[in-house]
């Protein structure tokens, strides 16, 4: 290892802009050090700040009403692997483009067994996105951090809880096609209410059977306060090809 000492002409200060740093005597191994104490207290400060944030957002906000294990497990590991993948790009100074690029695809991400619930869509990207901040953000003040994760747990908690009304909207198999056209609209909407149990806004009529007596409609109703109304999770019949 260089030291001043030995080399007068040495200047540290160069020496770190080329990306070397005099580690005086600390172990290493092929140039790499093998303890840096300093290095390893922040990951762990950071990842268990990071990890708190992530639980919070998906114990007390998403999971309180979804009560989806699946989602609940990822997005607590992409927290885990894009905190950790963001902050050891940042060690080595890779540059900001290609954690963009990385943060993009992962904000896109599609899975091909299914199609992800617009809702789960938004807390993966805030997860990622709250990653990514925590994992980058090494020139700010920790107050500065902190700050900014109570905001977005703050604007989570009031888009998820100070809602007046909330409507979603189903998919329904519907058998009595005389009541579809328009001036039995009145009757739909009561028989729909009555079977569906929730106040009716909208009906969109589909496709319709006339072989079966049946058409598809696209009911539009206000649910429970503690309910999401995800049409993407309601299978539609395939029909009977026999």
């Amino acid at each position: 290892m260089l030291q001043t000492e030995q080399y007068p002409e040495f200047d540290p200060s160069i020496a770190q802009e080329f990306g070397y740093s005099d580690t005086g005597n600390t172990l290493d191994f092929l140039g790499v050090p093998l303890f840096e104490a300093d290095s390893l207290f922040n990951l762990l400060i950071r990842f268990t700040f990071n990890l708190l944030i992530c639980w919070v957002i998906v114990h007390f906000f998403y999971y309180k009403k979804s009560r989806r294990r699946d989602y609940y497990t990822t997005f607590i590991l992409f927290s885990v692997s894009m905190f950790l993948l963001i902050f050891l790009m940042e060690n080595v100074k890779l540059q900001i483009g290609f954690t963009l690029g990385l943060f993009a695809i992962f904000g896109m991400i599609r899975y091909r067994t299914e199609t992800v619930p617009i809702r789960e869509m938004t807390y993966l990207f805030v997860i990622i996105a709250i990653s990514v901040i925590n994992g980058l953000a090494m020139t700010v003040s920790y107050a500065e951090l902190v700050v900014t994760n109570m905001l977005i747990i703050a604007m989570t908690g009031i888009c998820e809880h100070v809602r007046l009304r909330h409507t979603a909207s189903k998919l329904v198999l519907y058998d009595k096609i005389e009541n579809i056209v328009p001036e039995r609209r009145a009757e739909l909407i009561a028989d729909l209410e009555q079977r569906i149990g929730h106040k009716v806004e909208k009906v969109d009529v589909g496709h319709v059977d006339f072989l079966r007596d049946a058409a598809f409609l696209r009911v539009y109703y206000i649910c429970d306060k503690n309910t999401t109304g995800d049409v993407e999770n309601i299978t539609k019949i395939k029909p009977d090809m026999s």
